[in-house]
Parts: structure tokens; C-alpha cells; sequence
């Protein structure tokens, strides 16, 4: 099948978003390992949530009694065995790791979409890449990110604040959707497209924090990107956890 009739794979958010962050030749990652990890750390929380496992109470997260079938049943259960709450930043510290960005790479290789390619130097595995093997899904991923991106800014709808279901918790708290959507095919009266699906609005945001939405669509209309993606704590997070990073980084290399 060839890209533009791309085939419809179902990711999770950190597979998508692996998918998207990697060279599709060399296999290597578009941006900094530490932004790798810490954005996959984010997609994890944000995979949760979207399954109705997780949400946002005030400033922590806090576990509900949703139990989906996920392949980040430990993530949830670790979330779940803490003894007190604590904020999305804190959950992507913990998670943030190269065991978990490899394990989700290993999800992408069982689908058959990218390839495990070990460099040796010295008779040593010296790196690890992944290109790709499909590109499809990648495919259906763009096309889905290109039709969000390219509808009116006009159309963006205020939080539904009656609405308690999919992933959206009523307007004016945390917890609700990126771009202030109430769920899937939630539009505004009059409105003249659908809405953009929550997990495509929500890979946005994961993408916009990790610095490649505009690496990857160059023309895309930065405000309706914003619009879409604002206020969304998974990705607050990361944005949060990186300009950490970024802080420490250059406090380093002053001394």
C-alpha cells in the first residue's frame, strides 16, 4: 500500500509520537534524547487519560477507577501505588527513561512498522536505530495532523461544561481536551467542519512541546496549532520537564 492510500493502525500516543520524532531512513530520533524521553513520558500520561484512567484534580493526578486494556498497565499501576498524589511534571520525571522509549520502540518493531538495527564498534552494540519499515501508518498520522491543522481557526469550540464524558471534564479545570474540545465530534453551531478527534489534537500538543510540529509541517497555521493545543496538562508537563533541562543545561556549561 503505498502513502497515499495509507492504512489505519491503531498507536498509542507514544507510538505515534515515536513514529513521527524518528528519521524514516537512518532510524535515529529528530530531536535531543533528553526530548525524546520526556515527551514519550508525557504521551504515556496522556495515553492514560485519554483511556479514562487517569486525571487531573487541581494541580495532581490522581488515578480513577477506569482499569483499560493497555500496554502501560505498570505505568498505571506505579501511578496508582504512590501513597499521595503528585503533578503531571513530577510523573513525567518519573517516567521519562531510555527503557521506556526502547520498550515502546520494540511495540513499533512487533507491528512491523520500523526495524531494530543495532551499530557495533569494536565488536560492542555501540547504538540502537529504527527506521522504517511501513510507512503507512506514518502516513495516516500526517494526513490526519494536515486536515487539523489546515481547518479554521473560527471553528474552535469552548469547553462543553455539561459534558463529563470521553476525556473532557467541563470547562474552567485542567482536565479538559486540548483546544477546548468535548469529545469527539464536538463542534460549535454553525460550525461548517468537524472537529479535529482528541487523540490527533492531543498528538499536536505532545508534538508542539517537543519542538517538532513545525519541523514536520513548516506551513502550518501557528495560531490554529496553538488553539488546539493550549492548556493541556500532559503536554504542560513536558513543556515544564524541558525547559528544566534546558535551564540546568546552560547553568552547567556556565561553570
Amino acid at each position: 500500500m503505498d502513502a497515499a492510500t495509507p492504512s489505519a493502525v491503531e498507536l498509542s500516543l507514544p507510538q505515534a509520537f515515536l513514529l513521527l520524532a524518528t528519521n524514516d531512513t537512518n532510524g535515529k530520533p529528530e530531536v535531543p534524547l533528553f526530548a525524546l524521553r520526556t515527551t514519550v513520558a508525557g504521551a504515556i500520561l496522556a495515553e492514560l487519560h485519554l483511556l479514562g484512567a487517569l486525571e487531573l484534580q487541581g494541580h495532581r493526578v490522581r488515578v480513577t477507577g477506569t482499569t483499560p486494556e493497555t500496554e502501560f498497565e505498570r505505568e498505571l499501576e506505579l501511578i496508582r501505588s504512590k501513597s499521595r498524589p503528585h503533578t503531571p511534571k513530577w510523573w513525567v520525571s518519573v517516567l521519562e527513561s531510555r527503557a521506556e522509549v526502547l520498550r515502546v520502540y520494540d511495540g513499533l518493531v512487533s507491528l512491523g512498522i520500523v526495524e531494530h538495527v543495532g551499530e557495533k564498534h569494536l565488536g560492542r552494540f555501540r547504538a540502537v536505530r529504527f527506521p522504517e519499515k511501513d510507512h503507512a501508518p506514518e502516513a495516516a498520522l500526517m494526513q490526519k495532523i494536515q486536515a487539523a491543522l489546515s481547518g479554521p481557526s473560527s471553528n474552535l469550540e469552548a469547553p462543553d461544561t455539561s459534558s463529563t464524558d470521553d476525556v473532557a471534564s467541563g470547562a474552567g479545570t485542567a482536565d479538559a481536551t486540548p483546544g477546548g474540545y468535548a469529545g469527539p465530534g464536538a463542534n460549535a453551531p454553525g460550525a461548517k467542519s468537524k472537529a479535529p478527534d482528541p487523540r490527533t489534537i492531543v498528538l499536536i500538543a505532545l508534538l508542539q512541546a517537543a519542538g517538532l510540529l513545525g519541523k514536520l509541517f513548516p506551513d502550518a497555521d501557528r495560531i490554529r496549532a496553538s488553539e488546539l493545543s493550549k492548556d493541556y496538562w500532559p503536554s504542560r508537563a513536558v513543556e515544564d520537564e524541558l525547559r528544566m533541562i534546558r535551564l540546568a543545561e546552560e547553568e552547567a556549561a556556565t561553570l
